[in-house]
């Protein structure tokens, strides 16, 4: 659906195929939405959404946001929880700034109009306790913290003059120019494909924000949505921006395995809450890999369940919270105990079925505090950018926050600096006078299928040298490919994301055979021992856009 703030006729909406903004946000989840929000009210801004506002992953996080709220807890706590979880790779400065910066971030949440769960005669907020925190500072809203605000920020954003909505439009690439007082690559734009009408269009602004998730859908198993190709850390990687610790996928350890169960996340504060995981036969093993047991890191649970899953020759094995009252359950995890309950498994009673499924992309953009990339005028913020923060392994809840703090600051440096970021020069629009359509569109899902069962099985949960370079050399075929497909057939959403997981998958795949240890989320049994010195993946195009440009004078 195509939203306007004074209603366009159909003949306008098909002929007007060059639009310009002040800023284009590319994602409509909590990052793109905060920072649509927190940009200065006289800016006019394009809020771009691949399906509905409510269709990314911020609208099904079920855990919370992480935030010191509690008087026995401190910054300091939650600085070295997140150190410890992220396995010597956090940027300790990156950290701080989240932290420190997300109190104020969570209450602007507040006085948006989130309701956060409260206890003690609505006197307190109930803060939970997940993996790797050292104190309950959880914020939450029962189970379904995403959708109330996501949901919240929707609402503010439909209400606000100066923010136009194209819903349904798919990012096909960014454009550039040279910018000539810096001898450096701005970004003023993008290309974008109306999924519904098959229409691409220019969007020029002064200033463009990334903010459109992760990668996760590069795997077979996952509790990411359909639209989490990795699209904003393609186009920036072949605009020229670095990327760094794509190694690091987070697989979460509880998803929901049901033959018809989609994709469904049990959240972790059912073991914030005192689930307990065990075998078919009833018996309990965390114990077994870590002294936390249930409460241990993500990338630890992870790798016991897959561990047992593979000694056992099992399909999955069970989480059970039923030691709990039944109240206790339904207040506090109502999604959870409705959705099991529509395939027939009552939580209140019956052990969930669990198996680990890619969940979360550590890896990202390299930006500095205020989201900035390697392109002038390109930022990015949220699931897609590498701030420092995660490390080697993402900390529960920490990622909510994340999006908040770097939206605020790339709002900030945005709002400071526009008025001086001149109008993009003309660009030509999209040509595709010389393609086709495809009448072999078999090809795409075979190749989408293809590539997301080898980077399972290859470069998955645990990895070896050996399984990275066959996933090496099968990338390399499809790409060959994706690219000859691409370049003679019209574009669909399909084809786009297809291109942008190959690209995103062969970075992944590069960041893991440069990596010769193992560390947080990235296992291997060729190296099973942790390097004494820690330090980041990056990875540098040949067209890096941090160098200086020739620009013609003529």
């Amino acid at each position: 659906m195509l939203y306007y703030h004074v209603a366009p006729t159909l003949c306008d909406i098909q002929m007007k195929q060059t639009h310009l903004y002040d800023v284009l946000i590319i994602g409509s989840g909590a990052a793109g939405l905060t920072s649509a929000l927190q940009l200065d009210k006289s800016l006019n801004i394009a809020l771009i959404s691949k399906s509905s506002l409510q269709g990314g992953a911020s609208w099904l996080a079920q855990g919370g946001i992480a935030a010191v709220f509690d008087e026995n807890d401190s910054a300091d706590a939650h600085v070295k929880d997140t150190l410890i979880a992220g396995a010597g790779l956090c940027h300790e400065d990156a950290v701080r700034f989240v932290v420190e910066n997300g109190p104020e971030a969570v209450n602007w949440l507040i006085q948006q109009g989130v309701t956060f769960t409260r206890e003690n005669n609505q006197e307190s907020y109930h803060l939970t306790q997940e993996g790797g925190h050292s104190h309950r500072r959880i914020l939450h809203t029962a189970d379904a913290t995403g959708k109330e605000v996501t949901g919240t920020l929707v609402e503010q954003v439909i209400a606000a003059p100066n923010i136009d909505i194209f819903e349904h439009h798919c990012a096909v690439d960014l454009v550039t120019q040279a910018d000539k007082n810096s001898r450096k690559i701005r970004c003023t734009g993008a290309y974008l494909l109306d999924i519904q009408t098959s229409v691409i269009s220019l969007f020029q602004a002064k200033s463009v924000i990334l903010a459109s998730g992760g990668a996760s859908k590069a795997y077979l198993y996952t509790s990411n949505p359909d639209g989490a190709s990795g699209d904003g850390i393609a186009m920036a990687w072949r605009k020229g921006c670095r990327v760094a610790n794509l190694e690091f996928n987070q697989f979460h350890p509880t998803c929901l395995y049901h033959p018809k169960a989609k994709s469904f996340l049990i959240t972790e504060a059912l073991r914030g809450e005192g689930a307990i995981l065990r075998l078919p036969n009833g018996n309990t093993f965390m114990e077994n890999f870590h002294p936390d047991a249930e409460l241990a890191p993500r990338d630890v649970v992870a790798r016991a369940i897959d561990h047992e899953m593979k000694r056992l020759g099992s399909d999955c094995l069970y989480l059970d919270i039923s030691h709990q009252s039944a109240e206790f359950i339904t207040e506090h995890f109502p999604t959870v105990y409705n959705q099991c309950l529509q395939y027939g498994i009552d939580i209140t009673t019956d052990p969930i079925p669990v198996v680990p499924a890619a969940h979360y992309t550590c890896g990202g953009i390299i930006v500095g505090n205020d989201g900035q990339t390697d392109l002038l005028n390109l930022y990015a913020i949220g699931e897609n950018a590498f701030t420092g923060l995660h490390g080697a392994n993402r900390m529960a809840s920490n990622s909510l926050l994340e999006c908040l703090v770097y939206a605020q600051g790339a709002a900030r440096k945005i709002n400071h600096q526009i008025g001086q970021i001149p109008v993009p020069d003309f660009i030509p629009e999209w040509d595709e006078s010389r393609v086709s359509h495809s009448d072999e569109d078999v090809v795409i899902s075979h190749n989408w299928d293809e590539l997301r069962r080898f980077m399972w099985d290859y470069v998955g949960i645990v990895r070896t040298d050996k399984r990275l370079a066959r996933a090496q050399h099968r990338i390399k075929l499809l790409q060959k490919e994706i690219q000859e497909y691409y370049s003679n057939c019209l574009i669909t959403r399909d084809l786009l994301e297809l291109r942008n997981l190959a690209t995103v998958s062969e970075l992944i795949i590069r960041c893991a055979m440069q990596r010769k240890e193992s560390r947080g989320l990235h296992f291997t049994l060729d190296y099973p021992e942790l390097s004494p010195i820690a330090r980041d993946t990056v990875m540098v195009p040949i067209n890096y856009a941090g160098q200086d440009v020739i620009i013609n004078r003529d």
